[in-house]
C-alpha cells in the first residue's frame, strides 16, 4: 500500500468531514475546518491512498509549542501505518517551523493511540479530568521534546 502524506486543502474538506463523523463521538464541522485551513498557525497534512483521503493530523502552533488537535484515520485503515507516516510528517513539521516540542490529550482508553505516541517518543505528563465526553472520559497528556 502506497501512503502519500500531503498538506490538507479546501478540495478534501468532504472526506475529511466523513473521517471525522466515522471517528469521532464530537466531530467537527466542515465549517470548523475551513477556519482552521485558514488560520496561520495550524497546519494540517492528509494521508492519501489509492487517490482517497483515509486520514488526517492537525496541529496548533502555540509560543514554540505544537498542540495537536486531532489525528484521525477511517478504521478500515487502521493499523496500516498511516497515523505513524502523518506523526512523522508532523514532527518533521514542527521541526521546520521551530517548535520545541508537542503535546496532545489522548482519552485514557485509546490504548493503541497511545502506543503509536509512545513509539514517537511521547511521554504521558499528567491527566486532564473528564475531558472527553460522550462518553465522558479523562485525557492523558503527553509530550515529546524535539529540539534541545
Amino acid at each position: 500500500m502506497d501512503i502519500q502524506i500531503r498538506g490538507l486543502t479546501f478540495k478534501d474538506l468532504d472526506a475529511v468531514t466523513r473521517i471525522e463523523q466515522k471517528c469521532f463521538s464530537t466531530p467537527w464541522s466542515r465549517e470548523a475546518f475551513i477556519n482552521e485551513l485558514a488560520n496561520n498557525l495550524a497546519y494540517y497534512q492528509c494521508a492519501v491512498v489509492d487517490g482517497d483521503v483515509v486520514g488526517y493530523m492537525g496541529i496548533w502552533k502555540i509560543c514554540d509549542e505544537g498542540h495537536i488537535t486531532n489525528v484521525a484515520v477511517l478504521p478500515e485503515y487502521r493499523k496500516k501505518g498511516i497515523a505513524s507516516a502523518l506523526i512523522s510528517k508532523m514532527i518533521e513539521v514542527c521541526k521546520c517551523s521551530e517548535m520545541s516540542s508537542m503535546t496532545l490529550e489522548v482519552r485514557e482508553s485509546n490504548n493503541d493511540a497511545i502506543r503509536v505516541y509512545e513509539k514517537f517518543g511521547f511521554e504521558s505528563m499528567g491527566k486532564r479530568p473528564n475531558y472527553y465526553y460522550k462518553p465522558k472520559e479523562d485525557a492523558i497528556i503527553m509530550w515529546k521534546k524535539i529540539l534541545a
